[in-house]
């Protein structure tokens, strides 16, 4: 099967599916997590951290049994200040759910894209830099260690092949406090064992070298939602699609087309996938005439997609009214020729702009918004993390560069950076969570820092010094 091997690389060269984040000069003498000689125990991990790799805060599992021991992508990390989490010597607690996969997941038999999705797992820190994987994840999960597993209850179903995170949403609680019976919303996409030409994802010059018949099973991407009321085990939302998505690429060849929801003339996609769902904000004067109002647009759904007619990467939008039922917008962010991210827009995340004021508490501008997603350099392929801004969600306007890959060819995310997710400390710093990888295709989540959403610097893990 040398095609499939010459084709899934050319996949993979097209820059369609990766995902990762730089690099800073700084010496550290040694860097560490907890450790653990267990091949088995995978809830802990030695980060071995140089000059190279400080600012790495989570690693694939040493365990080669764990559905996350090859790769890693799009960490979603919820910071509560919780009295009753049970921590000793505080009361803050951070939740990190991410995406993983396992060799197995890689064989040709399976005929896969190249990506980092396969299933989605849970880990739990004090100080949101040293991370415990949850080694034993959801009962209903078809593989230990698992949150939300792979669909083996539909075989119809969207998701059966491998599935990826997009966003994790408390929509009835504030961004740090987690009220008792609260119910988290999973945005989530996945593939299926279906077929498409490999060809249909790759442009002219790299098709010609791709035979008309070769064909890939999971990447025709769909975009699905989940319920829990723990964070760990999850219950799958039936979409109004026949495969259970609830948002699905507008493509006039499938035979469902007439059951998406569309606002206007929006072009054909062949994915959708990495979803970024964003509350809208009420203000307190029209939360009543808002609750009756069915037509307003709560919730702002940012996806990834590949247009069909251009094979452009960028990235589409929905609304909806209760987050379950949406209607396609159009795209809101295409590549720009001759820039950063010329060759593709991609893996968004989408925060309120806010400060923190002399009694240290957080002031929201009220009407601005900012994104970061991933660009795709037409010059040297590498994925970066950009920025673009807007007032109403709507319209945005791209304010360039703010996370650049690693500076040297060793340092760990060399080769690209993306996924990011900001969240807010009490300190008035912003904190961005990132994959990256590095020249040899290892990927790993590490973190930066900033004060103004614009100036971000690569953060220091937490330093231990060994005297001999």
């Amino acid at each position: 099967m040398k095609w499939l091997s010459l084709s899934l690389s050319l996949l993979a060269s097209s820059s369609l599916c990766q995902a990762f984040a730089p690099s800073s000069t700084l010496t550290v003498l040694s860097t560490k997590s907890t450790t653990s000689n267990n091949d088995n125990n995978n809830n802990s991990q030695q980060l071995y951290q140089s000059k190279n790799d400080y600012n790495v805060v989570f690693r694939p599992s040493p365990s080669t049994n764990s559905f996350d021991s090859l790769k890693l992508g799009t960490a979603r990390v919820h910071r509560y200040s919780d009295p009753n989490s049970g921590l000793d010597g505080g009361d803050t607690e951070y939740i990190m759910w991410y995406h993983g996969r396992d060799p197995s997941l890689n064989e040709a038999s399976k005929d896969l894209p190249p990506l980092s999705t396969g299933r989605i797992g849970r880990a739990t820190s004090r100080n949101g830099l040293i991370w415990e994987r949850d080694e034993v994840g959801s009962v209903d999960a078809d593989m230990v260690g698992v949150s939300m597993g792979l669909n083996t209850d539909s075989w119809w179903g969207f998701d059966t092949a491998h599935v990826g995170l997009g966003q994790v949403l408390m929509p009835m609680v504030g961004p740090a406090i987690r009220s008792e019976g609260g119910v988290y919303i999973m945005y989530y996409m996945g593939g299926s064992f279906e077929e498409t030409q490999i060809g249909l994802y790759l442009e002219e010059e790299k098709r010609a070298r791709v035979p008309e018949d070769a064909m890939i099973k999971g990447m025709k991407l769909r975009i699905g939602a989940a319920i829990s009321q723990d964070g760990v085990t999850w219950g799958r939302v039936e979409g109004d699609d026949p495969s259970g998505a609830c948002v699905v690429p507008y493509d006039t060849t499938d035979t469902n087309v007439a059951d998406v929801s569309l606002n206007g003339d929006i072009p054909e996609e062949l994915y959708c996938g990495w979803p970024e769902v964003v509350v809208n904000p009420v203000d307190e004067r029209d939360q009543k005439k808002a609750a009756k109002d069915k037509t307003r647009d709560n919730f702002f759904m940012y996806y990834s997609t590949m247009l069909k007619e251009t094979k452009e990467k960028a990235i589409g939008y929905a609304t909806s009214e209760n987050g379950f039922a949406w209607t396609k917008q159009g795209i809101v962010l295409q590549p720009t020729p001759g820039t950063l991210d010329g060759a593709g827009c991609a893996r968004c995340n989408v925060i309120k702009k806010a400060t923190l004021d002399a009694e240290g508490f957080w002031k929201e501008d009220k009407n601005g918004w900012i994104m970061f997603y991933e660009g795709v350099s037409s010059e040297d392929g590498k994925h970066r993390i950009l920025a673009a801004e807007s007032d109403d969600l709507q319209s945005w306007r791209k304010i360039g560069l703010v996370l650049d890959v690693g500076e040297s060819g060793e340092a760990w995310d060399a080769k690209g950076v993306g996924s990011p997710h900001v969240i807010r400390l009490d300190d008035g710093f912003f904190r961005m969570y990132y994959t990256g990888e590095s020249e040899s295709g290892e990927t790993a989540i590490g973190v930066a820092k900033t004060l103004d959403l614009s100036s971000w610097v690569r953060e220091q893990a937490e330093v231990t010094f060994a005297f001999e």
